[in-house]
């Protein structure tokens, strides 16, 4: 028994032993070896500054600077290690008031007393340069260096987007941010936040007891750099799309231009608008506030969500349906005797084959190829041949989204079967019901994008890229693959070149045809006017256009709000676009001057 006792107390004595050394060896390695715990003991003489990276710059198709970064700074403190000091000095230094420097104060507590917040956001240059010569004076407080975006031109604010503070739903979201960071919003900045904004980095530096930067902590080992954005080269061609934003001064309404061949967005206007340069800094809030009130909704992208009957420029596809389904031939002709049944048309020449009438914009041939197209005999029922009609559509681009990198595409409205059926009763509609359909009206909505997007699937001869605004990215792999796949539009790209010879004598063909006014000379202009019935008040002026017929580099569709017919205004506004982005000047001097100085909202 005695010898079990003696055993079991030198079983304990070498556990008490083995425990000691243990410890000791973890103290050791605690306090010699791993200063990482030095480091958390010491963070009350210790400062964590960000390093915020410059974000990435944005240019257009040539080259030219749009958006750049320009230097701001954050004014920051800590509580804990502020003292008494002249708040009237340190207030007439910042340009603020008493109430305000108790109102950040008492925030800045109730954040945290140790841990550092902002107390005053983007100090200019000029401010944080009087600042500094007395920072000493107040400790706790210290600047955090920050960039602000800066815009060559006062024009693309649709486009670019904007930089704000991030919100906390985006921060419980997105681990990466946390509170006083910004993020893009809308835009450019926006959909490409994760290429622009790169990789934080911090630097930590020892203070004195006043706050002072005494030196880098271990010589900067556990400092991390940061990492500038990616540059993004866009497809804008920005001079145009400040001729576009010129053009439309006065209007509502917009202009959406694409090359054909790549898909790329070649100028997005959209007005009213705004100068982008209003929404940068401290007052951003101010001007949001202002610009989110203006009853001329100039925060509001038409060109991406205003929904618009496409009216007569809806022809050439249904011109397009009814060849495709072998209903009418490239001879087919229609009468018309200012109009169709309880569709009305204007005077011209008559009968007409499906050229002229697109050159002539007669009503009465497509609500004859139309009704055509759904008492095909080859359905059983007229539902069926709506849902193969719908069905092309659908392959336009209509009725779903394109595929785009903005963040706010529509997909416009197309009606289904399910519709009519509901207000008519299953069966118990017909052609004659939907009729408006043929010319582009009734319940069908479109958006000023996508009727440009089927100005280049016509111009392509059948088939079309998801239009994008980026062209490049530095630093990665390029573009989306899907940027690069092809649409492809299941219609002979011989049943085409009929639309397009009707599309070239709507511009360039004799008395009757509805788009002269956008010839150019040198230059074939393909082009279909259109006038969407407005409930609200005058018809809006419609016009899409591709050019040159033969080598498509230009595919545009624009939209004049309360402006009447098609010829009055699109159609010139797209004729000088595609002008200046061809030839890179404008020869036709009086047409630009007219719509120059046209006032449509003060009127």
């Amino acid at each position: 028994m005695k010898d079990l006792f003696i055993n079991r107390k030198y079983v304990i004595m070498a556990l008490v032993v083995v425990a000691s050394l243990a410890l000791l060896i973890r103290l050791f390695f605690i306090q010699v070896v791993d200063k990482s715990y030095r480091l958390s003991a010491d963070n009350n003489v210790l400062r964590y500054v960000t390093q915020y990276p410059a974000r990435g710059l944005i240019y257009d198709r040539n080259g030219n600077l749009m958006v750049y970064n320009q230097a701001a700074y954050d004014l920051m403190v800590v509580p804990a290690q502020t003292t008494k000091i002249d708040t009237a000095e340190f207030c007439e230094l910042l340009g603020i008031t008493n109430d305000i420097f108790r109102e950040r104060i008492k925030a800045a507590y109730n954040y945290s007393r140790r841990a550092p917040s902002v107390f005053l956001k983007q100090l200019s240059a000029e401010t944080y340069a009087r600042f500094q010569e007395k920072m000493f004076l107040y400790p706790g407080f210290y600047v955090q260096p920050r960039t602000l975006r800066k815009y060559t031109k006062p024009v693309a604010a649709h486009l670019l987007g904007y930089v704000s503070e991030v919100e906390e739903s985006i921060i419980k979201r997105e681990p990466y941010y946390k509170a006083g960071d910004y993020v893009g919003k809308s835009g450019i900045e926006e959909s490409y936040e994760k290429e622009l904004r790169g990789k934080r980095g911090i630097k930590i530096y020892l203070v004195d007891v006043y706050s002072r930067i005494k030196g880098s902590y271990a010589d900067g080992r556990f400092d991390t750099v940061a990492v500038q954005g990616s540059d993004i080269i866009t497809g804008i061609d920005v001079d145009l799309q400040e001729y576009g934003e010129n053009l439309m001064r006065n209007k509502t309404g917009s202009i959406v231009a694409i090359e054909p061949k790549t898909g790329e967005v070649l100028a997005l206007v959209s007005t009213p608008n705004y100068d982008p340069g209003l929404l940068v800094g401290r007052i951003r809030s101010e001007n949001y506030a202002k610009l989110n009130a203006d009853t001329m909704l100039p925060l509001f992208n038409r060109a991406l969500m205003a929904f618009y009957p496409p009216g007569s420029t809806f022809k050439p596809i249904n011109g397009l349906i009814g060849l495709q389904e072998k209903v009418i031939t490239t001879s087919t002709q229609f009468g018309c005797n200012n109009g169709y049944l309880f569709v009305g048309c204007h005077s011209h020449s008559s009968p007409l084959t499906l050229v002229y009438a697109i050159s002539n914009s007669c009503n009465s041939y497509f609500c004859q190829t139309f009704r055509r197209v759904l008492e095909n005999p080859d359905y059983p029922t007229v539902s069926e041949a709506f849902n193969k009609w719908k069905e092309y559509l659908n392959e336009f681009g209509f009725g779903i989204k394109l595929g785009t990198d903005f963040v706010n595409d529509l997909p416009g409205y197309i009606p289904s079967v399910g519709y009519y059926d509901k207000y008519y009763g299953s069966n118990k509609w017909r052609a004659l019901t939907v009729i408006s359909l043929a010319i582009g009206q009734g319940e069908i909505s479109t958006t000023p994008l996508q009727m440009a997007n089927m100005a280049a699937a016509i111009a392509n001869r059948g088939y079309y890229y998801s239009p994008h605004v980026v062209k490049t990215i530095s630093n990665s792999g390029g573009i989306n693959p899907k940027f690069e796949t092809k649409h492809i539009i299941n219609i002979d790209s011989a049943n085409f070149e009929q639309i397009i010879l009707g599309m070239e004598e709507a511009v360039n063909g004799g008395a009757g045809s509805t788009a002269r006014i956008a010839a150019l000379k040198d230059i074939i202009v393909c082009g279909k006017t259109g006038t969407a019935q407005n409930p609200h008040g005058k018809d809006h002026s419609v016009f899409i256009a591709f050019a040159p017929k033969d080598d498509p580099k230009i595919a545009i569709a624009v939209y004049v709000e309360n402006a009447g017919f098609g010829a009055t205004y699109a159609a010139p506004v797209a004729s000088l676009m595609i002008e200046k982005y061809l030839k890179g000047k404008v020869t036709n001097k009086y047409q630009e001057q007219r719509i120059l100085e046209l006032n449509l909202i003060n009127r």
